[in-house]
């Protein structure tokens, strides 16, 4: 009851110095429902302009009681990296989770130490040893992997989030205390339903059919494509129904106006082109704010860009906890509120290591218009290793290129990229004409190259000195020889293994110490 107190009289403060105020609750600590899916792309969203009708009913009725925002992108289109920049509001190359390993001493304090400081009693469902920099995190009150009677749920069972989301909601009014929940979503992660038509007793409340799903302009239609994609689309309805059952404990708690809820997809559809990409698709996030009494239901934000790696300051924010020095992130809680913000006209993105290990960085710039990316690792040899090669898509592309030129054309893109890349988002959203040596568009390049030059000094970006020098193909290889033997050190054994796809990881300080003084 103490820390409950405590909270109250410091929300209290901040809202009579006109930090947060909410005319419905006065002083009283508000709760935190995080809801998150993995691998869902933003316009597989019903509300966020999904082309197959009634994919996700349930998220549909969240966004409509909610803020949605138009132009919201996560960091990285994996997912432990893209979580901990979530959580941490650090870009991966300052919170060291650049791939699938732990980092025992990361050297700094995630959104759970804030929160449970401050009286929350804090809770996590499904992704546990994904979103933070190494488990078993302390700070976590409980984790709602497993029922009171010790069992684990499947994560494809719909009913089984209900239970949890309730548990979690039961041991914080126990505990006399405000909660904080992060439920994370397995699906539309593979496997999808009726993959490999394996019997899948977790049906999803509706099944989509290949001749009604919709072929993202990135890929390519085909009867094998299409018969993936219905398998994620039903997947996308199976996680709208995890997402349902996850409300309705709230709901059900009594609790709805009394809870912040937000929800977002941590990347893309695990597809070629999208996941463990930095494209238009492979970030944006369908993301949405119910924050009762300040935010207005149904409204969108069409104007301010914002990203993952504001997410934290920002809860901390309309928690009324104040956020941390020396993070990468920026609040838009003003955004909530109506308000307009400054400086949202940019994101910028960073991949670097899949599950596997495997180094192939990228960076990238997203307005409004434009996309660009710089692609390190590409020299016309080396081959991208990434998750969607287990597909049924990509397994097609290989067996249809021999006889079609403009899908050889794509699995060469898909396969070696280019060094860099520019993309008109406006009218080329799936990025099919690159426009890097197009002097139609060189005010477009020079200007988000700019950008992310100067991204790269403020955020002391190890890649610094080899964008700066990008046109020497040699540079670029000394470049990817250290970090492909960084990583390969890694794959032997050096680090810890985080638990579900990915490897473990040990103390980044040092490295960390000599980047900064590379780049100096």
């Amino acid at each position: 009851m103490r820390c409950l107190l405590i909270a109250s009289l410091v929300f209290g403060s901040l809202a009579a110095l006109g930090g947060i105020s909410s005319p419905s609750h006065g002083a009283e600590p508000l709760n935190l429902l995080v809801i998150t899916v993995d691998d869902m792309s933003c316009d597989s969203v019903g509300a966020f302009g999904c082309k197959l009708p009634d994919t996700t009913p349930n998220i549909d009725r969240l966004a409509a009681e909610s803020l949605r925002f138009a132009h919201a992108h996560v960091q990285v289109g994996n997912c432990m990296p893209s979580r901990n920049v979530m959580f941490s509001g650090r870009y991966p190359h300052n919170n060291h989770v650049e791939g699938f390993y732990m980092v025992r001493e990361p050297g700094y304090r995630v959104l759970i130490d804030y929160l449970k400081d401050a009286g929350y009693y804090t809770a996590i469902r499904g992704k546990t040893s994904h979103s933070t920099p190494y488990t078993r995190y302390p700070a976590w009150s409980g984790v709602l992997d497993f029922t009171p009677d010790g069992k684990a749920p499947h994560v494809k069972d719909a009913p089984s989030y209900y239970a949890s989301t309730k548990q979690g909601i039961d041991a914080a009014r126990k505990a006399g205390k405000p909660f904080y929940l992060n439920v994370n979503v397995s699906d539309p992660h593979k496997p999808f339903f009726n993959e490999g038509k394996r019997p899948d007793p977790h049906q999803p409340s509706r099944v989509f059919t290949a001749a009604e799903v919709p072929v993202p302009g990135f890929l390519f239609d085909d009867p094998e494509v299409r018969e993936e994609l219905a398998q994620y689309y039903s997947s996308v309805r199976r996680g709208d129904d995890c997402v349902g059952q996850v409300l309705k404990a709230l709901d059900d708690a009594g609790l709805k106006e009394r809870t912040v809820v937000v929800f977002l997809s941590d990347h893309g559809m695990p597809l070629p082109f999208a996941k463990t990409q930095l494209y238009y698709h492979s970030t944006h996030t369908p993301l949405c704010v119910r924050w009762p009494g300040i935010t207005k239901a149904g409204a969108i934000d069409d104007k301010h860009l914002v990203s993952a790696v504001d997410l934290m300051p920002t809860l901390l924010e309309l928690l009324g906890i104040a956020s941390p020095e020396g993070i990468d992130g920026r609040s838009f809680a003003p955004l909530l509120k109506g308000e307009t913000q400054d400086g949202r006209d940019m994101i910028v993105t960073e991949y670097n290591e899949n599950a596997g290990g495997f180094r192939h960085p990228m960076r990238a710039v997203v307005t409004r218009d434009y996309g660009y990316i710089f692609n390190p690792w590409s020299n016309g040899r080396r081959v991208m290793s990434t998750a969607t090669k287990g597909t049924i898509t990509y397994r097609r592309m290989k067996a249809l290129a021999p006889q079609n030129k403009e899908i050889a054309a794509r699995l060469d893109l898909f396969e070696h990229r280019v060094p860099e890349e520019l993309y008109n988002y406006a009218t080329d959203p799936d990025a099919r004409n690159n426009l890097a040596n197009d002097s139609q568009h060189a005010a477009a390049y020079k200007k988000l190259t700019s950008a992310l030059e100067d991204w790269m000094k403020r955020t002391n970006d190890p890649m610094l000195k080899v964008f700066q020098g990008r046109g020497d193909a040699g540079l670029r290889e000394a470049y990817m020889a250290q970090v492909e033997s960084e990583a390969a050190a890694r794959r032997a054994g050096k680090r810890e293994k985080v638990g579900e796809d990915g490897e473990a990881g040990t103390k980044p300080k040092a490295k960390a110490k000599k980047r900064k003084a590379a780049n100096k």
